[in-house]
């Protein structure tokens, strides 16, 4: 398959492009595009072969749930049983952004596109090019990241390029993505509202519209052994081609024990990378050591931290150490990640 790439600018969107990615989506085509958080790889939601392509194109097991991305509030009715006061409250606040909800599906959304469940996953991405594209393609588009599964998510489009070139029918490049990790997912059909994923929008700010809002036991710990109701629940993911351990402590200790163990890879020839940040990098003897910013700046280490798990696969990193990143706010969200990413190996000094 010849894989098109097109580019279009959110601030000057070309129309006539839009609707030419449309038509690959509803014709049963794929479409990876920009979204605020990652860019997606989008099929026509409501369409079963469509969200099989999804799975096949990314490798991606068919358990695991598909989030459908709507573009207006009216289209919410048609794929849900019903809207509960709690959604409309969280769309009034929160649409469009980087926030899922979890509902009961309507009989016409697929089984293909929710995993087999009777719930179905739903968003309205800010991101113009994102909307426009929606509304093209009919008003609903299944739509994980646009990476092969297990990969770290595409913050940029040479990424999407780089696991998808050939497997679907067109890449929109959109630019940089503006905050780099996946929207928050909160299940509504739980006894109180539950946070499945954390993301941009945090607890603290779902709380500030609904009261007790819970968290999944399971965000910040190895839940393979649990059926996924969510994307990202289940199966290791953001990983880098090399071993990740991600090391917990004060910072002193977390450079000695590092420093120690890249010493003891480098014995073994072995390439090794750090992930920190720009007041500690300097302190790693690795072969390679990236920053994800400056630690007080949380949404700039989100943007940036995909981008740095994907260049340790261009510099071939066979062993990458990084500090934990636990902090308020999306700290949270980043840890969620980077745990993932390392299939949850953490070291506490």
């Amino acid at each position: 398959m010849d894989t098109k790439i097109i580019r279009i600018d959110e601030q000057h969107i070309d129309m006539a492009l839009i609707e030419e990615a449309g038509e690959v989506i509803k014709a049963g085509g794929l479409v990876a595009f920009p979204t605020e958080t990652v860019y997606g790889l989008g099929g026509d939601a409501l369409n079963p072969l469509s969200s099989e392509k999804i799975y096949k194109a990314k490798g991606r097991p068919s358990d695991n749930p598909l989030i459908v991305h709507i573009a207006d509030m009216e289209c919410l009715e048609k794929i849900v049983r019903e809207i509960p006061d709690s959604a409309y409250q969280l769309a009034e606040k929160f649409w469009p952004g980087p926030l899922t909800m979890i509902l009961y599906k309507a009989d016409i959304v697929p089984c293909e596109t929710t995993g087999g469940l009777d719930t179905v996953a739903v968003r309205m991405p800010v991101h113009r090019v994102a909307r426009e594209l929606i509304r093209a393609a009919g008003g609903y588009v299944a739509a994980p990241s646009a990476n092969r599964s297990g990969r770290p998510s595409p913050t940029v489009a040479r990424y999407v390029t780089e696991d998808m070139d050939g497997r679907i029918d067109m890449i929109i490049d959109g630019g940089d993505v503006e905050i780099g990790l996946e929207s928050t997912i909160v299940d509504l059909t739980s006894r109180q509202p539950t946070v499945l994923r954390p993301g941009y929008i945090t607890r603290k700010m779902l709380n500030q519209v609904l009261s007790g809002v819970e968290e999944d036991v399971t965000l910040m710990r190895d839940d393979s052994g649990q059926a996924p109701k969510a994307p990202g629940m289940k199966y290791r993911h953001y990983a880098p081609k090399g071993e990740l351990t991600v090391v917990s402590g004060e910072s002193g200790r977390v450079i000695e024990y590092i420093n120690a163990r890249l010493y003891e890879q480098k014995q073994q020839n072995k390439k090794t990378g750090v992930i920190g940040t720009d007041g500690s990098v300097g302190k790693y003897h690795a072969d390679v050591c990236k920053s994800v910013g400056n630690r007080e700046d949380e949404a700039g280490i989100a943007r940036e931290l995909y981008r740095v798990l994907r260049e340790f696969d261009d510099e071939e990193a066979e062993v990458i150490y990084a500090e934990a990143f636990d902090t308020a706010g999306i700290g949270q969200a980043i840890m969620n990640r980077l745990l993932k990413a390392a299939g949850y190996k953490v070291v506490y000094v």
